[in-house]
């Protein structure tokens, strides 16, 4: 079991509790006739674990695609691609430091991988500004990928973020702005662009970096217009009640699937990412591969129409 336990999973963790109580007593007084119930105990735990994630709701789902331990964007970029070179600035105002990007190869392939990076502890989150992207992170995030498409390069997009930064130094500098202008100039670019959220894809925050041919969730991730809590507090004025706009609001990556909202879920480990963080970079690695060799042989032209046409029948609606 991980370090950090969401509430939902206690009934596993004391079944793991159990089980590492048995394995002292075992090894202390060299008894083997234990190993058969610390098997049965191993076994019960792990049937209860994929009990408990194939029933999981929303708001549950919302708590498992915030993990603390869950990947980071700079995770996959270390395990997923090779010679990784950050590129800072936005040439106009300074470096954001939670919206991150540069060159690298996927398979020996050169990329432009973009993403939203958060603190795994309290000193790198406060150096990350929380994973929440001033106006210049969204300018520097369009200036590489205009750099992408100058030389040819696909964009690959990793999501992770609860929003932009919503404090008044974001709104004097033109957070709005910053990213409509990127949803405009994505739309026309002639590279491909594949989108994944690894985590969190919080309003126009997630949406600035989100304009892909492909868009694909990992399947414990969440993508939303706003977050339960924020859905809460606008219509309820009671954060109680987020469970219930987590409901309504159609977050999951299979409800968002259902809509064709997003193109591909990308399968996760019962557990989530964090279980096991190698599979799902090997699911990842495979996925990005697979997207890239679709879209290699098309061209600028096809390229941009392909993704305007993705957004135009974006949904699905029903007539009573």
């Amino acid at each position: 079991m991980n370090k950090f336990h969401l509430e939902f999973e206690k009934p596993i963790v004391e079944l793991y509790s159990k089980i590492n109580d048995l394995q002292k007593l075992s090894d202390e007084e060299g008894n083997k006739d234990l190993d058969d119930d610390i098997a049965k105990l191993i076994l019960k735990a792990e049937k209860l674990r994929e009990k408990i994630y194939s029933n999981l709701e929303p708001i549950q789902i919302v708590q498992v695609a915030r993990h603390p331990e869950r990947p980071l964007f700079l995770d996959y970029i270390q395990h997923c691609m090779t010679d990784y070179i950050e590129l800072h600035g936005d040439r106009s105002y300074g470096d954001d430091k939670a919206l991150i990007g540069g060159f690298a190869k996927l398979d020996g392939e050169p990329v432009m991988a973009i993403g939203q990076q958060r603190g795994k502890n309290t000193k790198d989150n406060i150096y990350r500004n929380f994973g929440m992207p001033q106006p210049e992170g969204y300018r520097k995030a369009l200036r590489l990928m205009k750099l992408a498409e100058k030389f040819k390069v696909p964009i690959i997009c990793l999501v992770d973020v609860q929003g932009a930064y919503p404090g008044l130094s974001g709104e004097e500098r033109g957070v709005a702005e910053a990213i409509a202008k990127n949803l405009e100039q994505m739309m026309g670019l002639k590279v491909p662009v594949i989108v994944v959220v690894i985590g969190e894809g919080g309003s126009g925050g997630a949406l600035g970096i989100a304009i892909g041919n492909r868009v694909a969730m990992l399947k414990y991730s969440i993508y939303s217009v706003i977050s339960p809590e924020g859905c809460a507090a606008i219509l309820w004025r009671d954060a109680t009640m987020s469970p219930v706009a987590a409901q309504n609001l159609g977050i999951t990556s299979d409800r968002l699937k259902s809509l064709d909202i997003i193109d591909d879920i990308i399968d996760e480990p019962v557990g989530g990412a964090h279980a096991d963080p190698d599979k799902v970079y090997k699911k990842m690695s495979a996925y990005l591969k697979k997207e890239l060799k679709r879209y290699a042989d098309y061209s600028p032209l096809r390229l941009q129409e392909d993704r305007y046409q993705r957004f135009r029948k974006l949904g699905r609606f029903s007539e009573r």
